[in-house]
């Protein structure tokens, strides 16, 4: 019986966020060499708030790699590249202008990781596509990095072949095109404020804006099979999401939030597990199996509203930002390490 939706095309999915997790690493790596390396002020400049960018884009990435739930290795090709790249980088057979010239072609090939994933799971699922959808923020940011690195390429070329500065307009034409980018790109959010990851509100709430997707593709599903399917990334999703809570989240808030609603809080969670167990021994095609759903759905609406409401405006007037961030990381490696330990489990049905 199988546990999530269209297992071959999501795990080919996550193998190759798994690659762009590597590259991600590499690009950093690059650009904090390039930063110390960099004679030039205001190409340092430039490269500096790249890396922060970039910086910031991992933390995405891995808000990504955990609402998607499927944890792989990156494909063994990519990372030998990443290797060879890395023995370049680090020698000194490259000028520091080949070096640039190769991480642009690096970003360019990020760039294509995530768009490609971004069409592919459009013919995949929806609630892959609520999972992703942070990867617009990098792709968005690749690009604008892409022109960048473009006009410092120039700059770097031209003085490397004659021993002169290149013509002025470079960075006018540069800012042209980012914003041609950010006008074909439109509802891309980048992060522009000093944010290191995304909050803790941002991060839970995209996990019940999945699981939303979920019941609903359930309950307008005929299909015994895709039902079943369903449910097992429901059933998957909602555990790893209540452990993490638990783990991290509901300790934390406990002191401000109070003794009560935190009790409550974990009181339902700590019904859905049974709830969702019985529901293994009921078929798919029984009509007693979407009416239990619908009754355990109710049941996580009132949860979630109740989070997203009086929890989330307490976290608000009680954690500063950096704090909400670090709580969020602290979340994404809980619930990580909760998806790897469950990824070898089975979630049947009675068929």
């Amino acid at each position: 019986m199988l546990v999530n939706l269209d297992d071959t095309k999501r795990n080919a999915i996550a193998v190759k966020l798994a690659d762009m997790k590597l590259l991600q690493q590499l690009l950093i790596d690059n650009e904090e060499r390039f930063v110390r390396e960099c004679t030039d002020g205001e190409i340092a400049d430039i490269l500096r708030r790249m890396l922060d960018d970039d910086h910031k884009n991992l933390g995405i990435l891995d808000t990504v790699l955990v609402q998607y739930g499927i944890h792989k290795d990156a494909d063994l090709t990519a990372q030998e590249v990443v290797q060879k790249v890395r023995q370049f980088m680090e020698g000194n057979e490259l000028s520091f202008f080949e070096k640039v010239f190769q991480h642009e072609l690096l970003k360019h090939q990020q760039v294509m990781n995530g768009l490609t994933i971004h069409k592919a799971v459009q013919k995949v699922g929806a609630d892959v596509m609520a999972a992703i959808g942070p990867l617009n923020t990098i792709n968005f940011e690749n690009r604008a990095h892409q022109e960048q690195l473009k006009g410092i390429l120039e700059i770097l070329g031209v003085r490397e072949l004659t021993g002169q500065d290149a013509d002025q307009g470079i960075w006018s034409r540069v800012q042209d095109a980012i914003a041609a980018i950010s006008g074909a790109v439109g509802s891309a959010v980048t992060q522009t404020s000093d944010k290191q990851d995304m909050n803790i509100q941002d991060v839970l709430r995209m996990d019940h804006n999945k699981v939303n997707i979920l019941f609903t593709e359930l309950l307008q599903s005929d299909n015994p099979q895709k039902i079943q399917e369903y449910f097992g990334q429901i059933f998957k999703d909602l555990s790893a999401h209540a452990g993490a809570e638990e783990e991290v989240v509901y300790p934390r808030v406990r002191p401000f939030y109070g003794e009560e609603n935190t009790q409550e809080l974990y009181n339902e969670q700590a019904r859905w597990g049974p709830a969702l167990e019985q529901l293994r021994t009921i078929s798919p095609s029984a009509p007693e199996f979407k009416d239990r759903i619908r009754e355990i759905w109710d049941k996580i609406g009132d949860h979630i509203r109740q989070e997203e409401s009086t929890m989330f405006a307490s976290i608000r007037n009680n954690m500063s930002s950096r704090e909400a961030e670090e709580l969020a990381t602290q979340f994404k490696a809980a619930k990580g390490r909760i998806q790897e330990r469950m990824g070898g489990t089975r979630t049947e049905v009675t068929v």
